[in-house]
């Protein structure tokens, strides 16, 4: 670029407004987001609270026939297991990980299980029947985050403010949509849940919730559980919230963390 004598531009711009010490107001720079109402607040109510195993990193939830299905992550400690929700029983597990793998979000999908891993870029789907070895891996060219699927495309975090929404048969993405509120776009969405039409994702590091329109992407409700654990219950090893399942008969969530004592159960209002 030539240089403009900084008198030159100051005078252009006083001359375009009329001599008028007014700024200049563009609509087309307001960023869309900026447009949007803001989320709202869901409320619920903890109906019941359930043992939940506290070497259990939380990366997946998902109750399925019964059982929860829950991923676990951590490296050599990941892992993959169905266990009894009501008592807190670990009645199957895989171990996984490695020092170089580190386990990931879990899905349910057509007696299948997708679990995903962070930075090795691996897939793996395990029949629902045997979770001891998986039958196939598929390769994820980004870091693995969250999986829900909304019966015929899986659906992927990443970290970022996109979602994924990826053929179960070849792992093609299909599309993507980015997540954003009224506040701008939405990062660090982890752990999914497909409910009712929606997406429903953990943001990492938070105690929030966000229900997503899986069609324009916008932020529609939020929920936020930050008193769910008591400090009482914590230990050094207790980590952030992290895990969201659905029970569709009860029409009741299932809210966990990394390393928490207790699975609630929530009755969305």
């Amino acid at each position: 670029m030539k240089y403009i004598p900084l008198l030159v531009i100051s005078a252009f711009l006083f001359s375009c407004n009329g001599g008028e010490d007014k700024p200049v107001v563009d609509d087309g720079i307001i960023p869309a987001y900026a447009k949007l109402p803001a989320p709202a607040n869901i409320a619920y109510q903890v109906i019941a609270q359930h043992p939940h195993d506290t070497s259990a990193y939380t990366q997946g939830l998902q109750l399925f026939n019964g059982k929860m299905y829950e991923g676990t992550g951590d490296y050599e400690s990941s892992s993959l297991r169905v266990t009894d929700w009501k008592t807190g029983a670990v009645e199957k597990k895989h171990m996984m990980g490695s020092d170089k793998v580190f386990g990931e979000g879990i899905n349910v999908f057509k007696d299948k299980i997708y679990q995903l891993t962070w930075e090795s870029n691996i897939v793996y789907v395990y029949d629902i029947n045997n979770i001891d070895k998986p039958i196939k891996t598929f390769n994820w060219p980004r870091e693995g985050w969250g999986i829900t699927n909304n019966g015929t495309d899986l659906i992927i975090s990443d970290g970022s403010s996109n979602l994924y929404f990826v053929n179960p048969d070849d792992f093609k993405i299909k599309s993507t949509i980015a997540v954003e509120s009224n506040e701008g776009p939405v990062k660090m969405l982890n752990e999914l849940e497909y409910i009712d039409g929606f997406i429903y994702a953990n943001v990492y590091l938070t105690y929030d919730i966000v229900k997503i329109d899986p069609e324009s992407g916008h932020v529609v409700g939020k929920m936020t559980f930050n008193n769910l654990l008591q400090d009482a219950e914590k230990t050094e090893r207790t980590d952030v919230l992290n895990g969201i399942a659905y029970d569709s008969t009860s029409k009741t969530m299932f809210i966990t963390g990394k390393r928490w004592p207790k699975l609630f159960e929530v009755k969305l209002n």
